[in-house]
């Protein structure tokens, strides 16, 4: 019995970015080499960085893709590789995979199915491919998917094994949410049992703009089970060594094309090597899963964009401290400023909070009281607001002050300023435009209340950061006397359940109504929801940990009657 290496690389490759792209994946094919690797599989899109959206309409940017996919192949002496990019032919683009091999591309695979649905828009760009692409490589014959491909009932993986692979290789740009790992698993672990193929998946990692990759590329037998793992949110280049079982299959001789079928004869593996031990990376829980996407995203987001420092808003409430934690574990304490801006209606709760927070946090505090400000926009306003009780105007303006402050200090010294709204609050519209809203991320967008709360918890696991009166006291905007949030929202851990239903899940009210909340509290849920429409398109990106996140995954119109 045989043995061929395989090399997964996990790589951060940046949108645009094609030179750098470029020099990831030649480094990455030669420590292939150094670990002794017969194949290395770049993820999907690799060269371009995914998505790449509208850049992918310029033809110059097709074309600089198409360039370094023939430099990376004179990378290739003593090795196979596996690239995604971008192919245009005829005047059609595809996502494909080359196969490459001996310093030329052998050949391209394109992908099959296009998925067009949440955060993913490929059918605004790309054509369906068709045909199978199969490598024989000693006694090895493997095939070559892209991403959907293989969550389709109807994708190639199927005739891939019924010409006779014995092992699939599925690159994907794969962007994560909480549990698609496991979905991965059980998918892969349902296809290798139809078909009784193993599986190669290598996943792209890193952060671009709304979208976090997790990597978790893993190798799956042809029973299902997981025999090599990376870590997850990590770059890292997985090597296992492949028994090779072969299975009865086509004739092969290179090139040979039959019915869709393409074989292609690649170098014989290597047989002498030193000998590596199998990896198979522990699983991340829940909250430290969602934690490191944030972080990762994070510091993707700065760095990829040229930002080396972050500002944040410290309140003394719970959702600035877990941003506050968040910035300072992707980007380092000394890259973060909290600016604290106490008015008449803070309490000393708060100031000590977010005092003692940025001590924890080894932090810079600025504290730039806002009173004696927002008294001067009271009076020039006074001739509107005569006679009028102070209401969300006032509240508002205090919030706006705050927002100027911050969007000043980020203008002076280049810090970009990290909202920390949270999902509950944003699909309510509980957050106040140019105000709490300003900044150029918002990182816990798409992190409802009751999840900031078990995510601060965790964090303060292995040391106490965020003070425990943070975590504790009941949540307050703190803009008008002894507000609480629940004057104008239900409670977080009902209001989350409903959100879910509404916003994730598109479910009616009168069946969220008859799961067990009250059908008034449904109703004003989603009426202030569907209002809020208008505060989210510009509101900035935020982090997408959930199934359905704000943008991407959810687009509806500003100006829209329909009322469940």
């Amino acid at each position: 019995m045989s043995t061929v290496r395989l090399a997964l690389a996990q790589v951060n490759p940046i949108v645009g970015d094609i030179d750098g792209n470029t020099n990831l994946i030649v480094s990455s094919i030669a420590h292939a080499k150094d670990e002794g690797a017969d194949i290395v599989a770049i993820p999907e899109l690799a060269i371009t960085g995914y998505p790449p959206e509208d850049l992918l309409l310029k033809h110059d940017f097709i074309q600089a893709n198409e360039r370094a996919l023939y430099k990376i192949a004179t990378q290739t002496h003593g090795i196979t590789a596996i690239v995604g990019f971008v192919e245009s032919h005829e005047n059609h683009l595809y996502n494909a995979a080359a196969l490459i091999a001996d310093g030329e591309v052998k050949v391209v695979y394109r992908k099959h199915h296009l998925p067009n649905y949440g955060v993913f828009d490929e059918r605004r760009y790309f054509v369906e491919g068709a045909g199978i692409v199969l490598g024989k490589m000693g006694d090895l014959l493997f095939g070559i998917t892209i991403c959907e491909d293989l969550w389709s009932d109807a994708g190639p993986h199927a005739a891939c094994a019924a010409s006779g692979a014995s092992l699939i290789i599925n690159i994907n740009a794969s962007p994560y949410h909480m549990g698609k790992s496991r979905d991965r698993h059980d998918l892969v672990a349902r296809r290798a049992l139809e078909h009784r193929v193993a599986f190669a998946y290598v996943n792209t990692v890193g952060g671009q703009d709304e979208l976090v990759f997790d990597g978790a590329s893993f190798i799956s037998d042809a029973s299902g089970i997981v025999v090599a793992r990376a870590g997850q949110f990590t770059e890292e280049l997985l090597i296992h060594d492949w028994e090779v079982t072969p299975r009865t299959g086509p004739s092969t001789s290179t090139h040979a094309a039959t019915e869709g079928l393409m074989i292609v004869d690649l170098p014989k593996p290597n047989q002498s090597r030193r000998e590596i031990q199998p990896r198979i990376a522990s699983e991340l829980d829940e909250e430290p899963e969602v934690y490191a996407a944030l972080v990762l995203g994070v510091r993707d987001y700065l760095r990829k964009n040229g930002f080396e420092q972050a500002l944040v808003g410290l309140s003394g409430g719970i959702d600035s401290a877990l941003t506050a934690c968040i910035a300072v574990d992707a980007i380092g304490p000394g890259n973060v400023l909290g600016v604290s801006n106490p008015s008449e209606y803070t309490s000393n709760r708060s100031l000590s909070g977010a005092e003692q927070l940025a001590k924890n946090l080894g932090i810079e505090l600025l504290t730039i009281p806002i009173a004696d400000t927002f008294d001067l926009v009271l009076k020039l306003l006074d001739p509107l607001l005569q006679g009028d009780e102070p209401g969300i105007t006032e509240q508002n303006l205090q919030a706006r002050i705050r927002g100027l402050l911050w969007m000043a200090i980020s203008n002076k010294t280049g810090r970009m300023v990290l909202s920390t709204g949270n999902k509950s609050e944003m699909s309510v519209g509980y957050a106040t435009l140019y105000g709490d809203m300003a900044g150029g991320l918002a990182v816990l967008k798409d992190v409802p209340k009751t999840l900031v709360y078990r995510l601060s918890r965790w964090r303060n696991l292995a040391r106490a950061i965020i003070p425990p009166d943070i975590i504790d006291r009941p949540p307050s905007a703190e803009l008008a006397p002894d507000q609480l949030d629940t004057d104008s929202l239900p409670p977080y851990d009902i209001l989350d359940p409903i959100l879910e239903a509404y916003v994730e899940d598109d479910i009616s009210i009168d069946e969220i109504s008859a799961r067990g909340f009250d059908l008034h509290t449904v109703t004003r849920v989603a009426g202030m929801v569907d209002r809020a429409e208008y505060k989210r398109r510009q509101a900035p990106p935020g982090i997408k940990v959930t199934d359905r996140a704000f943008g991407r995954d959810r687009r509806l119109p500003i100006t829209n009657r329909f009322r469940p």
